[in-house]
């Protein structure tokens, strides 16, 4: 048996004729989530793309950081 997916209509919650909130289909939600996650990580590796890259020997970072790492 095939199940079907309905999409959901977006709701808005609107309080003294001014929308306050929205209801959505969870999916949607968890969409909407994951691309902005993806822009964040855009902006923060066009950032890092900027930056001068320092590089120091690795018994430094063992010693700064501790065997265990």
């Amino acid at each position: 048996m095939k199940s079907v997916v309905r999409k959901k209509p977006i709701q808005f919650i609107v309080e003294n004729g001014k929308p306050s909130a929205v209801i959505l289909d969870i999916r949607e939600y968890r969409k909407m989530i994951e691309k902005l996650e993806d822009q964040a990580d855009l902006r923060f590796l066009r950032q890092m793309s900027k930056r001068q890259l320092k590089f120091r020997k690795f018994e430094d970072f063992l010693a700064e950081n501790g065997r265990g790492v």
